[in-house]
């Protein structure tokens, strides 16, 4: 857990570092940019790039470079080549695996990496791939120590990402209270990248000055978990035909049938804890800790969702689920469709 904290907190460092640098005009030479939050990696790539490079001179100052068949003969060439009609040059790479480069690749990159020139901003950009360091690679993870400031993009702070919301929807000319923010990230989740877009569809659809939970509803596409929580809370509440309409339109969006067993065995796991929350009279402080919730938002919706089964149906879901996702895992040509279908209405008729 200390370990997990200090790898947080000096994510955090090297992100509030980045904008620091960039609010002086002084960035780092040499950057490495990963993590799932792309909205926040590109807004920061398009901050480097305002402020290095002049408008009508991208061409010549701005070199954007795939990882995919690069040598580092390229890469030195480009890092090296002069800026024109402007003080600086950026260079992007993106998707090279450079713990994977052969020896000497390895050891012409941690040449490029030691001698970045002044005028040259270089950052390597993890989009389809992940950035993990192979700390078996003691020279190279010494050179990036030295030489290279790496930035992670993750999930935004709960408090930081409602205020962003709350932004977004204002430039859109609509306002929006905290508890529709809280279903907002519930039903499309907490990420940036994808929020955008929704935001822009809510925005356009709302008729009223505020955005309500009813607009949100009604246009937004709802995240695997928001989907399943809903197919649950469905069966929780004895209606087992809703329930299959969710299912249904699950499988005909072409979701895997083990994605969405995976996804309900996870709800029923939580709705499990909820049970057994009050059956022990804790709080929904305690369910927080447990599953590392943000808000109370879900929370308060699991609870409510609990106090309509008991703790016998919950352990039966549990490992009837866990069977399933068994058999669908070793048994050949099953029908998993099916499966999932049977065993909702087992659910639904156990409860």
């Amino acid at each position: 857990m200390a370990e997990k904290k200090t790898k947080a907190t000096k994510a955090t460092a090297a992100y509030d570092k980045l904008r620091t640098d960039l609010k002086a005009g002084t960035p780092e030479n040499a950057y490495i940019f990963y993590g799932e939050e792309i909205y926040l990696r590109e807004r920061y790539v398009e901050e480097l790039r305002q402020l290095l490079v002049p408008a009508g001179f991208e061409e010549f100052n701005y070199h954007r470079l795939q990882g995919k068949g690069l040598t580092m003969q390229q890469l030195a060439e480009t890092v090296e080549a002069m800026p024109m009609m402007a003080e600086h040059t950026l260079v992007t790479v993106t998707d090279l695996d450079i713990f994977k480069l052969d020896e000497s690749s390895r050891t012409s990159l941690m040449e490029i990496l030691s001698d970045v020139p002044e005028y040259c901003v270089l950052v390597f950009i993890y989009d389809t791939l992940s950035y993990k360091r192979d700390g078996k690679m003691k020279k190279l993870c010494a050179v990036l120590d030295k030489a290279v400031q790496e930035v992670e993009f993750a999930e935004q702070e709960r408090a930081a990402l409602v205020k962003w919301v709350r932004r977004r929807f204002a430039a859109a000319g609509k306002d929006i209270d905290s508890a529709a923010v809280e279903h907002l990230l519930f039903t499309c989740g907490t990420l940036m990248t994808d929020l955008v877009s929704e935001i822009g569809k809510i925005s356009s659809y709302a008729k009223g000055q505020s955005v309500t939970v009813a607009d949100i509803n009604a246009v937004a596409t709802p995240v695997l978990d928001a989907q399943v929580f809903d197919m649950t809370r469905c069966i929780t509440d004895g209606r087992y035909d809703d329930a299959a309409r969710v299912l249904g339109e699950l499988l005909r969006m072409q979701t895997e049938p083990i994605m969405i067993l995976a996804a309900i065995g996870k709800e029923l796991r939580r709705l499990y804890t909820a049970r057994m929350a009050l059956d022990e009279k804790k709080d929904k402080a305690w369910l927080k800790q447990l599953w590392n919730m943000k808000s109370d938002y879900p929370a308060e919706l699991l609870l409510k969702a609990a106090r309509k089964v008991d703790h016998n149906w919950c352990r039966m879901a549990v490992q009837n689920c866990q069977v399933l996702d068994r058999r669908m895992k070793s048994e050949k040509g099953m029908d998993n469709e099916a499966e999932l279908k049977l065993f909702l209405v087992e659910l639904a008729g156990r409860r």
